[in-house]
């Protein structure tokens, strides 16, 4: 099964991709697709990897689900299209940034540029149905991702895991936390940001170990 994504993912992920699981996956989307509007557009679903080959991750945050309504969702967790508003968890995340570091708060939610720098921006399901959140949970989205975070932090050290929320801290539990740094906190949805995500000084944190283990800093 031949499957559009990175190559550096593709030769990694080659023997996940030929599990039945996948392959139950691979049709279960391609009905979706079909049927409807599902999220992101098709080219975008492996977004996260093409931005980010495997030997340059150096932060990775992990998501959920794809943001569901129009124009917003391209294949990053948290990140929207060019034009698109800003959903209520991105404009906490800025904020942060703001506190943070100083950086004012950008006119475009497009993180590409975070992506490019060597952040995988990796949501735990990769697809959505238009209008319906978490429409394609428990397909097995979440063992692929589960597989790429096991194949990471198998092969690399010295990487900074952010983990905001109980879901994404669940997913992330069995990171070692002696050869990477994990962080982790409340999510920054509107509903928890004020429990403990503003403040947490994740982005400077981040930079702080990446500088200390000989790597270049994330421009946040």
């Amino acid at each position: 099964m031949d499957v559009k994504i990175e190559e550096s993912w593709k030769k990694r992920l080659a023997d996940e991709f030929e599990k039945d699981y996948f392959k139950q996956l691979t049709d279960f989307v391609k009905q979706e697709y079909r049927q409807g509007t599902v999220y992101p557009p098709g080219p975008y679903m492996f977004n996260a990897f093409e931005h980010c080959p495997f030997d340059k991750v150096k932060v990775v945050i992990l998501g959920q689900d794809p943001y569901h309504e129009p124009g917003q969702a391209h294949g990053l967790c948290f990140s929207v299209q060019d034009g698109v508003p800003f959903p209520p968890s991105l404009i906490n995340i800025f904020k942060e940034i703001q506190d943070d570091l100083g950086h004012p708060v950008p006119t475009t939610g497009n993180l590409i540029r975070w992506a490019d720098q060597g952040v995988l921006l990796l949501n735990a399901t990769l697809t959505v149905r238009a209008h319906q959140a978490g429409s394609h949970q428990n397909r097995g989205w979440e063992t692929f991702t589960d597989a790429v975070i096991h194949r990471l932090a198998a092969e690399r050290s010295h990487i900074v895991y952010i983990l905001w929320g109980s879901y994404a801290q669940k997913k992330g539990a069995f990171i070692d936390s002696s050869r990477n740094l994990v962080l982790k906190s409340a999510h920054p949805s509107p509903l928890s940001a004020y429990r403990g995500f503003f403040g947490n000084k994740h982005f400077s944190k981040a930079n702080d170990y990446l500088i200390a283990t000989g790597q270049t800093p994330i421009e946040w």
